[in-house]
């Protein structure tokens, strides 16, 4: 029993590790194709999610496990999906890839924090709400006004599109298969994004490399990321599943400055660790709190 444990555990820490590194890898990829103007964003949101829809319906349609029973059809959770992959592209035309995760993570975690709040879900105490600021005003500093901010469209286009992906985060909540729903997300969210194409079609372009790396995050970072990503779920506790994605921003940002030669600067260093321990410090609390 002890060497069947390590060796879920092993499991579980590779399929965690593969996950954060392909989430890290979307925020590369998207950066990388538009950077050197090889796709434009719409196309190669139109791409990702094209490639997501096909690889993760077929991870659904030859999984072992049975389907679930049908599940009601959330527009919603498709339109989230959508504007999560558009915002995203159009906000990585500007922003380095370190700062476009950080702005991402940040609104993603404040959205669903809020979204607790006002249910009244959740109760913070005064340690998480300490948290909570840090974690606000960490995304203020980042993107306010100065000679070292990142390029306020941009940044307002990322935090539309972690408040978009928030919502469809809580849109999915309690599904009964959240790796179908996925898929079919995927492919409801395909033709709002064609469309948006067909808008930009004037300023359409995508050579064979951009193809190839928005194909690239759609079906491996993106659909068979998402895959182990779920695998990797149901092994881990809610709270260190939230926990160990605090790494996604931190890997994005060394990822730039290894493979898209981008600066850590000052402020982005500052920022991380607010917006990171502010985050932080709020799961410290509720996983405190949710033991008996």
């Amino acid at each position: 029993m002890p060497d069947a444990a390590r060796g879920h555990g092993w499991q579980t820490v590779l399929l965690t590790t593969a996950a954060m590194l392909a989430f890290a890898a979307n925020s590369l990829l998207c950066r990388l194709a538009l950077q050197r103007r090889g796709i434009d964003p719409a196309s190669f949101g139109s791409v990702r999610l094209v490639a997501g829809a096909l690889v993760l319906g077929l991870i659904v349609r030859f999984r072992a496990q049975p389907p679930a029973s049908p599940a009601r059809v959330d527009w919603l959770a498709a339109v989230m999906l959508f504007g999560y992959v558009a915002f995203f592209s159009f906000a990585y035309l500007s922003l380095p890839a370190g700062t476009g995760a950080l702005i991402l993570f940040g609104a993603v975690q404040l959205t669903m924090f809020s979204v607790g709040l006002r249910s009244g879900g959740e109760r913070f105490g005064a340690l998480a709400w300490f948290g909570f600021v840090l974690a606000a005003g960490g995304l203020v500093y980042l993107v306010f006004p100065g000679v070292a901010a990142p390029p306020l469209l941009g940044a307002v286009l990322m935090a539309v599109a972690g408040v978009a992906w928030g919502v469809y985060s809580l849109r999915g909540r309690g599904v009964a298969d959240p790796l179908a729903a996925t898929a079919r997300n995927f492919t409801r969210a395909v033709p709002f994004a064609l469309a948006l194409s067909a808008v930009f079609a004037a300023s359409a372009r995508a050579d064979t490399v951009g193809i190839a790396l928005a194909v690239i995050s759609g079906a491996l970072t993106s659909g068979l990321g998402y895959a182990v990503w779920y695998a990797a779920l149901g092994r881990l506790t809610a709270m260190r599943a939230a926990t160990v994605q605090l790494s996604v921003p931190l890997l994005a940002a060394f990822g730039g400055v290894l493979f898209l030669s981008e600066a850590i600067t000052p402020r982005l260093a500052v920022a991380s660790v607010a917006i990171l321990g502010g985050i932080a410090l709020v799961l410290g609390q509720k996983a405190r709190s949710a033991r008996p």
